[in-house]
């Protein structure tokens, strides 16, 4: 290869240009859904609500044609009343009920038709269809049908929604049954909830520990990494040799148990456990001799990954914001979850008003219009991934700057910053092409899990295997190529080149380098997998340690649950980015290697850590006589040199 000096990060120009401009206008798409949703009156539909009649609570409303008791004057009545609210239609998200505009919600049980008369004449309130008359309630033979399901539960006007709910969530007990079996229980979810607000201040605080717990072990990690590798593959060894031999064990020793005293029944089972044995025993002695074999293999490039965890350590020191990179992150995606569920409530009262089998209005778009919310759920996908991928494009660029400067007090003030500047100047376009490739996967995948809970319990076999195993395959196929695409972003961070180029260069580095990244993605994966486990136990233990003064509930579930999952998220986002900053240093440092090999024109931008263990293999291969190094050997590049 050339012997001229490479010098990355130089020639910036915007990538994949043509997925920008299809990215932006699937989010103009996306703007006239909800522009559409709000000027056709779906806005007002939603926040102030309307009745089965199709009248619009709180405001005068035009007459529909053919429809009765539609065109009223709701002026006075500002909140929506169901009939018999606790009767929920599932499959189509909605309750079959009728529903009437009142001027004020049932604060008090009411449990007779004289009591819904003596709130009516007293609030102004009427709680039966409009065609019956308050004095009517008590005498109407038509009161079971215009009236209220008795008794009246106890509601209260939802905020900025306007409608009558329930006060005591009892009723909805045999629907969420299904999902959660004690909720039918009210006292226990009542306890449930009570010690969820008595512990409010301790939950804070655990969630408060779990985050600082994290900081602490991102410092840990990288102090002693050496140490904490070799401690944890000594450990996997020695635990599938102890299982192993407690198997054969146990084996010899069932073999040798007397059996005359047996019954025949007794002395078949004897020999089928015996035989289950033998097969595990042997399974464990294949599973301990490959995994030793692996280790055996592996045990040389367990120091990259060693030195790759210190240097990652270093790279948070000098670019501390990365540490709130998550944080960012999450709240992007939960102003753009609330949008979208927010247009996805539009939508759902958009459209012309139709009358139904009952004599009641829906709203229903017609035309190619109605299939709008497929579009909307492919958006939700998108750009979804399409903030992650950004929040990886972000990292990998941060860390590509750090890694190829040579003089650390020459980067940048802000290495994020410059990253997302970067980001929007250059690579947009490459960042939407693979959020949309990750979004090809995920559809198909979506449609078929759907599939197969719609056809649950009605499929034979056959159909049941091959749709799991189809969305087994396109599973695996997804997380492959989310690891390919944030390597590809490391790719585009370094070389400005398009999405496809980067991937192809970096699919090219990481299967020169196999055997490496194997190390790197079983090792550091599972010592992040017991650092994330290591804080959650902590945590809980901390949880339970606190909880047990507290006297004033007995049902400690709730709290701790929430306290361990809080805290496996926090692990999850800190561990997630170490995780990430060690693939980029890794990709990195293959490239480095692969364009310097350390002469004077060709120096190495890598770390003196990374530079100690480029040293020491060359050494190593010297002393067993091969003349070369596997580290530093000349290989194609991956770009054309200019």
């Amino acid at each position: 290869s050339s012997k001229r000096e490479w010098k990355p990060l130089e020639d910036r120009s915007c990538t994949d240009i043509p997925w920008l401009l299809l990215f932006i206008l699937f989010c103009v798409g996306m703007g006239f859904i909800c522009g559409f949703s709000i000027a056709t009156g779906a806005a007002a539909r939603l926040v102030s609500g309307y009745d089965s009649y199709g009248n619009i609570c709180g405001q005068k409303n035009t007459k529909l044609e053919a429809i009765p008791n539609s065109g009223m004057d709701h002026t006075q009545r500002k909140y929506v009343f169901f009939l018999d609210p606790c009767n929920l239609d599932l499959i189509n998200r909605k309750i079959k009920s009728v529903a009437l505009c009142v001027a004020a919600c049932p604060r008090q049980e009411l449990k007779t038709l004289s009591d819904v008369q003596k709130f009516a004449e007293m609030n102004g309130s009427a709680l039966c269809s409009y065609n019956l008359k308050p004095s009517e309630y008590t005498t109407s033979s038509k009161s079971s049908v215009l009236c209220p399901k008795l008794p009246v539960p106890a509601s209260a006007p939802i905020p900025f929604f306007h409608r009558c709910a329930p006060v005591n969530i009892s009723c909805y007990a045999k629907f969420a049954e299904a999902l959660i079996t004690f909720v039918s229980d009210n006292s226990v979810l009542h306890r449930l909830i009570s010690g969820v607000m008595t512990s409010k201040e301790i939950i804070l605080g655990l969630c408060l520990l779990s985050l600082v717990l994290s900081m602490i072990l991102m410092v840990i990690i990288r102090y002693i990494s050496r140490v904490l590798v070799w401690i944890l593959t000594i450990l996997v060894i020695l635990g599938s040799l102890g299982g192993t031999g407690v198997l054969w064990w146990l084996y010899a020793k069932q073999r040798r148990s007397p059996k005359e005293t047996t019954t025949p029944e007794q002395l078949q089972i004897a020999e089928d456990n015996l035989r289950a044995l033998l097969i595990y025993a042997i399974s464990a002695t294949v599973f301990t001799v490959i995994l030793f074999l692996i280790m055996l293999v592996m045990r040389k490039r367990v120091a990259l990954t060693i030195a790759l965890f210190h240097v990652a350590g270093k790279v948070f020191i000098h670019l501390p914001l990365l540490v709130f990179q998550p944080f960012w992150t999450f709240f992007a995606l939960v102003l753009f979850w609330v949008y979208w569920i927010m247009t996805l409530l539009f939508l759902g009262t958009t459209g012309s008003p139709v009358q139904n089998e009952q004599g009641f209005v829906e709203f229903k778009i017609s035309g190619p219009l109605q299939y709008m919310w497929w579009y909307h759920v492919v958006g939700l996908i998108w750009i979804s991934e399409f903030i992650l991928a950004c929040q990886q494009m972000t990292v990998a660029g941060a860390v590509v700057t750090y890694y190829f400067t040579r003089d650390k007090r020459n980067l940048p003030f802000t290495p994020i910053l410059a990253s997302v500047n970067r980001l929007i100047r250059y690579h947009l376009g490459t960042v939407a092409k693979g959020s949309f490739i990750i979004t090809l996967v995920k559809i198909p995948r979506m449609i078929l899990m759907y599939i197969h809970s719609q056809l649950k319990g009605k499929e034979n076999a056959c159909a049941r295997c091959v749709l799991k195993s189809c969305i087994c395959c396109l599973w695996c196929l997804e997380k492959c190529l989310n690891y390919l695409n944030q390597n590809a972003y490391t790719a585009t961070a370094i070389n400005s080149t398009n999405f496809c180029t980067s991937a192809k260069d970096a699919f090219v580095i990481l299967v020169e380098n196999a055997l490496r990244v194997a190390t790197i993605n079983t090792v550091g994966d599972f010592m992040l997998f017991l650092g994330k486990v290591l804080i959650v136990c902590s945590t809980g233990l901390a949880g339970i340690m606190l909880l047990n003064y507290q006297q004033d509930y007995t049902v400690w579930v709730l709290p701790l649950i929430i306290v361990c999952l809080f805290a496996f998220l926090v692990a999850h986002c800190f561990l997630s980015i170490y995780e990430m900053v060690v693939d980029v240093l890794f990709l990195c440092f293959a490239i480095d290697t692969k364009y310097n090999d350390g002469s004077p024109g060709r120096e190495f931008y890598m770390d003196k850590v990374l530079m100690e263990f480029v040293e020491n293999s060359r050494k190593a291969m010297k002393e067993a006589g091969k003349g070369g190094v596997a580290d530093a050997r000349e290989l194609k590049p991956m770009l054309k040199k200019r």
